[in-house]
């Protein structure tokens, strides 16, 4: 069974690891149909998206990207570069394909201001880990606990409408969503928790912060 829960310092302690296979921006809709076409050859892939941060109360910005991951390829869609393209809501409606990420009503929350298509076939890692014993809902602490390792969040909150995206901006973006793939291949493999077990979980994770309250409120 999975660590339910993991500190913040024992992830920096960590050795950091990050995606290092092949990145492919999709910056013109000339480059779309071929991508989606690899991406059709897979049964499951991983998902993201990224959007320019606002620092300013009552700004906020369309979706700037969204990656999609096989365990070897991602593909960077720059939606600030290009209309959101038919090919790739067909994709995400797609029944065949699963598509597997974190947090996801929002990513297609988002998605859909540029453009209205009915996710199909997607799962979210926040509704499967708990069945794992695991109690944590970030993609990072997730990821520490299945693998051991960390996964850098240093770039999340660059600019994504740059004229050009950095090399360390990519690297961020396609690691997001092949972390996610990664995660729910591994827990594929685990036999999941009886529903005994998740009760009990639940239970000693709130006695636990119940004791941690408790304990702030007599210092």
């Amino acid at each position: 069974m999975f660590k339910p829960k993991i500190t913040k310092e024992e992830v920096n302690q960590m050795p950091v690891v990050a995606f290092d296979g092949k990145i492919t921006l999709i910056d013109d809709l000339s480059k779309v149909q071929e991508a989606i076409e690899e991406l059709r050859l897979s049964t499951v892939v991983g998902i993201d998206t990224e959007t320019k941060p606002s620092f300013t109360r009552g700004t906020h910005y369309k979706v700037s990207l969204v990656q999609i991951s096989t365990i070897g390829h991602c593909f960077l869609f720059r939606l600030n570069k290009i209309p959101f393209p038919t090919e790739l809501a067909d994709f995400f409606a797609d029944e065949k394909i699963k598509k597997i990420g974190l947090a996801l009503r929002d990513d297609f929350s988002g998605l859909n201001r540029h453009h209205a298509f009915k996710p199909a076939n997607f799962v979210d890692l926040q509704s499967i880990v708990k069945n794992y014993g695991i109690l944590e809902l970030g993609l990072q602490k997730i990821f520490a606990i299945v693998f051991g390792r960390k996964i850098s969040k240093s770039q999340r909150l660059t600019n994504w409408e740059n004229a050009e995206l950095t090399d360390q901006q990519q690297i961020y973006a396609a690691t997001d969503a092949w972390a996610s793939l990664l995660i729910y291949l591994q827990l594929m493999k685990e036999k999941p928790l009886t529903k005994k077990q998740i009760d009990k979980l639940m239970d000693d994770a709130a006695a636990e912060q119940a004791a941690i309250i408790e304990a702030k409120a007599a210092e």
